[in-house]
């Protein structure tokens, strides 16, 4: 048996994600199949449950895609489509698929480093390297943590300068009261099993602005013309283009990202209860805060308005052989962690980046390289009790 300062192993069987899935999520998709000929390809039910997203939500409009990567990708061929190319500013700390987005769209990724405190960019670096080329600032909300500043929010306001919202990872969260997603131009969420709610595979685009929602819709599905909302749009096209059929207009070169009903339907069932389990992890995440040792962990995040699926684990100080002894000992109590947090750390250092700015870039982040080797995610859910998170605190706080 593994032991560290004597203390000896003892078996959590903590895994990332529990229980996101429910009985009454698979009874409503069950009575939803037992109907005599039920639709599963993209129809009712995903209207329905875009609608219910964005009044959930306060914004205007939402398109329902089949993942949160795709999200990024409609969101960024928008972008493109609108404002043409240029740079957007990305976070060194997020998933692939932002940075990806912005690749794939033939955008110049522009990098910053993060705020400790948020996990999110620094806003000072993001203001001092706008430029007339700007054409978006890309911000991902990490884990639950808003990421938002009014220093940031004004100074991109007087330049005119879109911002495009991530909150994949931090559905409910809030900054001012205002639930993060409503501050951008658009704004992407994702609904991976791992992720506050869950259609299986899904993502959502919220947006106030008319345009762009209906090029969304269009992007969504092969760029066709009928998928739009707007009949003065869709006449439009007819009249200038009379010689195509008006159900077969390719107004983009798009995409086929659409979800189904199936999925729709487990989404309008699981957006009733998520209000209540988010109060559950917010109250989880000031539990575990409350209790590591702040000389040994970074406790000092900036919480107010966040909602977290995961607790954020991040050495106060890099120390190789701790983390090392760290490691172990969480595979032995059997908790399923991350290292680099959900992204896997400083995206510099990826292959795909590298092939952009070369092997030595990353060296210039030095707080999300931290992150990178010294910080994880363990997950965090409704259902964890109270006695296994203190058990847990106690166990990382035994390490020396």
């Amino acid at each position: 048996m593994n032991t560290f300062s004597g203390s000896p192993a003892i078996d959590l069987g903590w895994p990332l994600m529990q229980n996101n899935i429910t009985r009454a999520d698979l009874d409503s998709l069950i009575e939803y199949l037992r109907q005599e000929s039920p639709m599963l390809t993209q129809s009712r039910q995903v209207r329905l449950f875009e609608q219910e997203w964005s009044a959930w939500l306060g914004v205007k409009y939402s398109v329902f895609v089949n993942s949160g990567a795709s999200a990024n990708l409609l969101t960024m061929t928008a972008l493109r489509e609108t404002f043409g190319p240029g740079e957007v500013i990305v976070p060194t700390l997020t998933w692939v698929s932002d940075i990806a987005s912005v690749i794939q769209c033939s955008f110049k990724p522009v990098f910053v480093d993060i705020n400790p405190r948020t996990l999110g960019i620094d806003d000072q670096q993001v203001i001092s390297r706008l430029t007339p080329q700007t054409r978006a600032v890309f911000l991902t909300h990490v884990l639950g943590y808003n990421a938002l500043t009014q220093r940031l929010l004004d100074e991109l306001k007087a330049r005119n300068i879109p911002l495009i919202e991530d909150v994949c990872e931090s559905h409910g969260a809030t900054f001012n009261e205002r639930k993060l997603g409503t501050f951008g131009l658009m704004s992407n969420f994702s609904f991976y099993y791992a992720h506050h709610m869950t259609t299986i595979e899904g993502g959502m685009i919220s947006t106030d602005n008319p345009d762009l929602y209906e090029t969304l819709r269009m992007l969504r599905s092969h760029g066709m013309v009928r998928e739009s909302d707007s009949a003065q749009l869709k006449r439009g096209y007819c009249d200038k283009f009379p010689d195509l059929n008006p159900d077969f207009i390719f107004a983009f070169p798009a995409y086929n990202v659409r979800s189904t009903e199936i999925n729709a339907v487990l989404g309008r069932s699981q957006l009733k209860r998520l209000d209540q389990n988010n109060e559950r992890r917010r109250a989880n995440l000031r539990l575990f805060l409350d209790n590591i040792d702040p000389e040994i962990y970074r406790t000092d995040f900036e919480v107010a308005g966040s909602c977290n699926y995961a607790f954020t684990l991040i050495l106060k100080r890099p120390d190789s052989a701790f983390r090392d002894k760290l490691e172990q000992r969480l595979r032995a109590a059997k908790v399923e962690f991350r290292r680099g947090t959900s992204g896997g750390g400083n995206q510099l250092r990826q292959p795909y980046v590298r092939k952009l700015l070369g092997d030595h870039a990353f060296e210039n982040y030095p707080e999300v390289d931290h992150v990178h080797f010294y910080g994880y995610y363990i997950g965090n859910y409704p259902e964890l009790e109270r006695g296994k998170i203190l058990a847990l605190c106690a166990m990382l706080n035994q390490l020396r």
